[in-house]
């Protein structure tokens, strides 16, 4: 008998409880199971939320954080963090509106909004990258100079399309074949092109090593500094995105879009399993901690429960995950 064979006949199978250990040692596993639990625990406690415009409406909804948390995603393993890309979501908006008015492209609209998100992302990246300034920090600074500027030039007033534009409608509100939404679409053709470059792609592993460690990383031959930075960029790039569909669905630049919004993001990334120390976590997860916190928001709201409890209960769900996180690395 082959040594091989010898071997696997001496472990003999696994005891169940083997199995469910493996298997919730995989968090998209555990994280899948718990949306599917979400979503049959509503459906029976509201007749109204497994309806096919429930559900696509909140999928709608996801697609703007889930854009956005590919971006923080990338950047949290990493091993940085930036807080300020709800300012931002709201800020590409005026530059996309007013282009869009003044010159009637919807083109140029959205190359002004995105040259603005480029613009953030160049500057968080290099003051926390090069400078060395703790990107908490400089992203905290920038999500109030970023609001601050959009309340000074709106005058606190939302500024609207003024040309009606079909086509800037159709970003945010329009189907394709009249099924799935375009935000939806956008968010899965972008999850799925950077789930590719962060487990098949050499910048994906240099994300990991970076984030894991940077000095060995460095001493790896990895130009740490360039890798966050381009983190950087490439987060405030899918900020701008998620804010260009925010501006169409809201059908105007609104001063107070993306209010919060990071931290709703932020949240979705840490339920996913990505850790603030870098290094770890997957954009699979991401997407389910998008869902699970999306569903789970809609779903209290059909039962009628206070805004205030549902902060209360999504907070207790972002610390039993973080605290779940903890206590498998440790048991590792």
């Amino acid at each position: 008998m082959p040594q091989s064979l010898s071997l696997s006949a001496a472990a003999g199978p696994k005891r169940p409880s083997e199995w469910l250990r493996a298997l919730f040692r995989r968090n998209e596993i555990a994280l899948l199971l718990s949306l599917v639990a979400l979503i049959v625990f509503f459906s029976l406690a509201s007749d109204s939320f497994l309806t096919t415009r429930n559900i696509t409406n909140v999928l709608g909804q996801a697609s703007l954080a889930m854009v956005a948390g590919i971006g923080v995603g990338v950047l949290v393993i990493s091993g940085e963090i930036d807080v300020s890309i709800g300012s931002l979501a709201g800020a590409v908006g005026i530059p996309l509106v007013v282009i869009m008015n003044m010159t009637g492209s919807l083109e140029l609209g959205i190359a002004g909004a995105l040259l603005l998100a480029l613009c953030v992302g160049v500057v968080n990246g290099f003051l926390a990258a090069y400078i060395g300034i703790n990107s908490l920090i400089v992203t905290l600074g920038s999500m109030f100079v970023i609001r601050g500027a959009v309340y000074l030039y709106t005058g606190q007033k939302a500024i609207p399309d003024d040309l009606m534009l079909e086509s800037f409608y159709q970003i945010g509100n329009g189907r394709l074949f009249g099924a799935i939404s375009y935000p939806a679409l956008v968010a899965i053709v972008l999850l799925s092109a950077f789930i590719y470059l962060m487990r098949h792609r050499p910048f994906g592993r240099k994300l990991y090593a970076v984030g894991g460690n940077p000095e060995v990383a460095r001493l790896a031959g990895y130009d740490v500094k360039r890798v966050k930075f381009i983190a950087f960029v490439i987060c405030s790039l899918l900020a701008g995105i998620s804010g260009i569909l925010l501006s169409s669905r809201l059908g105007s630049a609104v001063h107070v879009a993306g209010l919060g919004f990071e931290f709703q993001v932020v949240a979705a990334v840490v339920l996913g399993g990505v850790s603030l120390a870098g290094g770890i976590g997957s954009l699979f997860g991401v997407a389910l901690g998008v869902l699970i916190l999306s569903f789970l928001a809609n779903g209290l709201g059909m039962l009628n429960i206070a805004t205030e409890w549902q902060l209360v209960t999504t907070g207790l769900i972002i610390i039993a995950a973080v605290a779940f996180d903890e206590l498998k690395r440790r048991a590792k």
